[in-house]
């Protein structure tokens, strides 16, 4: 089981609280540190200094860091061009030496699009399928080579499909809930499954229309690495726990029937729990930015116990 660090920085953080994060995971040998992409804060936090971009957060942590891989979870498809996001990604992999990942959704959050005057266009879905076209399209293409495109909401003639990522595969990984379309998309594009928030029935379910979708695809189930998302609040005893949850305004029943919270010991049975339909990677949703030992206690009472 991969432990990684998952960020929601448009609750309010700095680039510097982001790289303690980042630098600490990949000191604690976390798998990878991802973040968000979004641009507007969600419930009662101010959300202040205000939002960071994620691609050029990530393009930061690329020359900060230097062995753990970095991605978001999910780039929202109405944020950008498939062409701009594909050399923003391209290029961030390089400067990386080749550790970036790319979680591409379809966008979701109308009322940050509002905010920040960004198109929120009805046909979302079927956008995201013709960026996933286009971005994998153009890393494809051999250097020398010209690639097009003529999609419904996307048109590209001759290009050069430059430049190119570091990796020969920047690794893909599509998420959500969706019972039909979006097995469908993971089976065509994802190098990873992800599950966000989800039950132990949801997830098995899930994962089992996205293996099926791979196969009728003409892939292999098991080519696909499946994944969750879930939020943390461990402790070394029952008040540690009350006050990680208290500092991420969260009951602590609430958070063991729908996370991954309580002592080590319970937090290694509920992974296990996961493990045991399907999941081989959790991303913990760390929601407090500013308690590094929180990460440190997973990475040293949790993590050893996983294998």
């Amino acid at each position: 089981m991969d432990l990684r660090v998952f960020t929601e920085p448009q609750q309010g953080a700095t680039y510097e609280t982001l790289l303690r994060v980042a630098k600490a995971a990949e000191d604690l040998n976390y798998g990878a540190f991802f973040r968000s992409d979004h641009y507007l804060h969600m419930g009662s936090v101010s959300g202040l200094p205000g939002p960071t971009d994620a691609w050029i957060t990530l393009a930061g942590l690329a020359r900060d860091t230097s062995r753990i891989h970095l991605g978001t979870l999910m780039t929202a498809a109405t944020f950008r061009l498939p062409g701009v996001l594909a050399i923003q990604v391209a290029q961030v992999d390089q400067m990386s030496g080749g550790r970036v990942e790319l979680g591409l959704g379809a966008g979701w959050y109308d009322t940050e699009h509002e905010a920040y005057g960004i198109p929120f266009p009805k046909e979302k879905f079927a956008r995201l399928e013709e960026q996933l076209a286009v971005i994998t399209g153009l890393w494809a293409t051999p250097v020398g080579e010209r690639f097009s495109y003529d999609g419904t909401y996307y048109q590209l003639k001759d290009s050069p499909a430059l430049p190119k990522p570091a990796q020969s595969k920047v690794p893909v990984l599509i998420g959500g809930h969706g019972a039909k379309r979006t097995p469908a998309l993971a089976a065509r594009y994802a190098d990873e499954f992800n599950m966000p928030f989800a039950s132990l029935a949801d997830t098995e379910q899930q994962f089992a229309r996205v293996r099926a979708a791979a196969e009728q695809a003409g892939r292999k189930g098991d080519e696909l690495v499946y994944s969750n998302a879930l939020v943390a609040c461990v402790g070394r005893n029952d008040a540690e726990v009350k006050r990680r949850a208290d500092a991420i305004g969260r009951e602590v029943e609430e958070l063991k029937a729908n996370g991954l919270a309580g002592s080590p010991a319970e937090v290694v049975e509920r992974i296990a729990q996961y493990e045991g339909v399907g999941s081989q990677r959790m991303y913990l949703q760390m929601l407090d930015l500013d308690d590094l030992d929180h990460l440190a206690l997973i990475a040293s009472e949790v993590m050893p116990q996983l294998g």
